[in-house]
């Protein structure tokens, strides 16, 4: 149970930076196990953008002209008081490292102070449960890489339950199990690819997601290949935009497709894969009726049908599923979004 914590005004001097904060641990892991303040601050302008993400997301630039133009911050930031009377920042650390840069810079305007709601002595816990409900629920979502990498960080390094996880943040435990994988698979096989050029790009994260989807990986290693070549695919560009992961099970399969694949990149080989013959009616019926036609289907579907489905997670049927699903699924979500 997290305390309820006290609105004060906190100086700003008085509070110390989390260098733990996953949102910007990916930019400050060059700066060593010590980086100072000074380069927190830098890690979190390098973070401005969301990676391709959300576009409602507050960029650095944009938070920092709005805290200017009105004189400070609306929301407070949320501090932990330790058992040594010490502040860490749980949430908020962009908004102090503001305060701290103007305070330096001679900024005018009163930056000696800000708002801040102060809790005392919660533990590691509480701090996941705070983190996760503004970034991974919240109003300021952090990148999907960063959410994957804390994600993982809380399973396998402070070794909380998935049920804790999901009670946290929300969702369903597969969607959670799925970008910790998305995150491992990426680490294991990309990042050794871009190691050396410090290329490593976090919005290719998506594929590795869609590289969870049934029948993937399976697809993959039945035409030969390994993760290691899909991680190739990746940054070279073969599998763009990244929901072509999508049809890659298709496209393996289709021998004149895939070795357009292998020269080309997905968008050509697709093209070359046959179309389906779809009748007047289907053509003519709107979303609603097609929806409405599935959830009838998929009702009256035998039992030894949907067990010859899942005996075959690589053919025609199956992935024409998983891959309406993956569409539906996207624009169920924009729809959530606008609500």
């Amino acid at each position: 149970m997290i305390n309820s914590g006290n609105h004060q005004l906190v100086p700003v001097d008085e509070i110390e930076l989390d260098r733990s904060n996953p949102r910007i641990r990916k930019f400050l892991e060059m700066y060593g196990d010590q980086p100072t303040a000074e380069q927190i601050f830098l890690a979190l302008g390098a973070g401005t953008d969301d990676d391709g993400g959300a576009s409602t997301s507050t960029t650095f630039e944009k938070l920092k002209q709005s805290i200017l133009t009105n004189g400070g911050i609306i929301q407070p930031i949320i501090l932990n008081r330790r058992s040594d009377g010490t502040l860490i920042c749980v949430e908020g650390n962009t908004r102090v490292a503001l305060y701290k840069s103007f305070l330096q810079d001679g900024v005018k305007g009163e930056w000696t102070k800000i708002p801040a709601l102060v809790h005392d002595q919660i533990d590691e816990i509480a701090v996941h449960a705070i983190r996760l409900q503004v970034h991974l629920v919240g109003p300021r979502p952090w990148d999907p890489y960063s959410k994957a990498k804390y994600l993982y960080e809380l399973r396998t390094q402070a070794h909380l339950p998935f049920a804790t996880i999901v009670d946290f943040c929300g969702g369903r435990q597969s969607e959670v199990t799925e970008h910790i994988n998305a995150y491992t698979d990426m680490e294991k096989y990309y990042r050794p690819l871009v190691s050396d050029d410090g290329s490593f790009d976090t919005t290719r994260f998506s594929g590795f997601v869609e590289l969870q989807k049934t029948g993937v990986k399976q697809a993959i290693s039945a035409a030969g290949h390994d993760l290691s070549d899909f991680a190739k695919w990746i940054h070279e560009g073969k599998l763009f935009p990244l929901q072509k992961v999508r049809v890659l099970p298709r496209i393996l399969r289709n021998q004149k497709a895939r070795e357009i694949f292998l020269k080309h990149g997905a968008r050509q080989a697709e093209a070359v894969l046959e179309k389906p013959d779809l009748s007047k009616t289907l053509q003519e019926a709107d979303l609603g009726q097609l929806a409405r036609a599935l959830i009838t289907k998929i009702a009256a579907l035998p039992w030894a049908d949907s067990q010859r489905l899942k005996g075959d997670p690589n053919g025609e049927t199956s992935q024409a599923l998983v891959e309406a699903a993956a569409e539906l699924s996207q624009l169920v979500a924009s729809l959530e979004l606008n609500t």
